[in-house]
């Protein structure tokens, strides 16, 4: 079911300039058309709960189911939008503030700016930012670990940050006494 209201507070609270969380990260999503759904359904996947999804809208069917699912959309919000962000409606009523921004903003570093031929940010023929769905990537957990910490809802960021606190526990010499390439570059 649509998530009447968290369009409006995600530009509000996190998209405006000024907003009391604004994140410059998220400039490019201003005018983005994000559409927002509570799902009241577990979802796990590999083992784990999956909080929250964002997808690119793109449906791939054709005839009836075509118009069906376009249908719902546009009864739930009024068009077919760019983008869908889902969002587990028990997780939401369970979760701390912070961690409700953390997911939000999780999934909305999933919208990102496409890339030119020259690696510069692309525009549509009007100006605006060309968008897509982005894998996980460093950029958008050091945003929320620069944003949120490690605490809370961080999972396996935490471990990561750990991690990289820690002094290896392999050493390049021993990398170069195991590997046979090593070795007969030494020798």
């Amino acid at each position: 079911m649509p998530a009447d209201g968290v369009a409006e507070w995600v530009s509000e609270t996190l998209l405006r300039a000024g907003a009391p969380l604004h994140n410059p990260d998220h400039a490019h999503l201003i005018d983005a058309d994000v559409a927002y759904l509570w799902a009241a359904v577990e979802n796990v996947r590999q083992m784990r709960r999956v909080v929250g999804q964002c997808e690119e809208v793109m449906i791939r069917a054709g005839g009836w189911q075509r118009a069906r699912q376009e249908q719902q959309l546009c009864e739930w919000f009024g068009r077919v939008p760019a983008f869908l962000i889902t969002l587990d409606a028990h997780y939401a009523r369970e979760c701390s503030d912070l961690e409700w921004c953390a997911l939000v903003e999780h999934e909305l570093y999933h919208i990102g700016q496409r890339l030119d031929d020259y690696g510069a940010p692309a525009f549509t023929k009007d100006g605006m930012p060309k968008l897509g769905i982005r894998g996980h990537d460093v950029e958008e957990f050091v945003g929320i670990v620069r944003r949120y910490g490690v605490a809370g809802g961080a999972g396996d960021t935490a471990k990561l940050v750990a991690a990289a606190q820690r002094a290896p526990e392999v050493g390049h010499v021993d990398i170069a006494r195991a590997c046979g390439t090593c070795i007969l570059r030494a020798a």
